[in-house]
């Protein structure tokens, strides 16, 4: 497949303007015993405000293919549109203000700065964008539970409340697409469902689009759509149901 539209039919049955859309992928990998292929030619288009899971086995390519959508690593061959943009006719520095503009990241080892407070890691993307960060950010900590916890250090936090904090942080820029790398991996299975919870909630509220990797296939069935990678290929869409 090629020439992917940017544009997706949504739920009723109309046209939706694509949040993202993966054109022929292609990443390999080049050393002294020859070249490994770890994604090979994915294509596929992502709507406005769909919820899409990611899955495959370890060493699939899911994560890597999370990264090239990202702008966080080249391709070898083919295009990635994030935000009507071609991700890779940017440089490294446009990438980084077209992220800091439109996308959230929640990772599943949390990524806060240990020597910041709550408030602090949450303001940190408002204030690297020159915004104001104070009010936002103590409001979006306390649509997460964590209002009582502002001036607590991540190693004083529970793994739930870490996670709590960087889903504030992830979605105090109001991104329009929020990346997700196995967010519930580093967390028990009640914890894990209501950090999912909130994150729905807060899609709904906001019409984030969401894509998720997981193992997790009740998070993944969660979402409105599942991709499968398997030994790099894109081997099941359930928006087509092409296997």
């Amino acid at each position: 497949m090629s020439g992917q539209s940017t544009e997706r039919v949504g739920s009723t049955g109309q046209a939706v303007a694509a949040a993202i859309v993966a054109d022929g992928l292609i990443k390999q990998v080049t050393d002294a015993t020859g070249t490994l292929t770890i994604l090979d030619r994915v294509d596929f288009s992502i709507a406005a405000g769909e919820t899409v899971a990611i899955t495959g086995s370890s060493g699939s390519g899911k994560s890597t293919l999370l990264g090239l959508l990202a702008g966080l690593d080249l391709p070898s061959s083919g295009t990635v549109r994030l935000a009507g943009q071609d991700l890779y006719t940017l440089d490294e520095d446009d990438r980084a203000r077209l992220r800091a503009r439109h996308v959230g990241f929640v990772f599943q080892a949390f990524q806060l700065l240990p020597h910041l407070t709550a408030l602090e890691n949450v303001m940190l993307p408002l204030e690297l964008a020159g915004r104001n960060a104070r009010d936002p950010a103590i409001r979006m900590l306390e649509r997460v539970g964590l209002g009582k916890r502002l001036d607590h250090y991540p190693r004083t936090l529970s793994g739930g409340e870490q996670q709590r904090v960087s889903l504030a942080r992830a979605f105090v820029v109001e991104p329009d697409l929020l990346f997700a790398d196995e967010p519930t991996g580093s967390l028990d299975s009640a914890t894990g469902d209501a950090v999912i919870d909130l994150m729905f909630e807060l899609h709904r509220e906001r019409n984030t689009t969401l894509l998720l990797v997981t193992h997790d296939p009740r998070l993944a069935h969660r979402c409105g759509r599942q991709l499968v990678i398997a030994s790099g290929r894109l081997t099941h869409d359930s928006a087509t149901d092409v296997t």
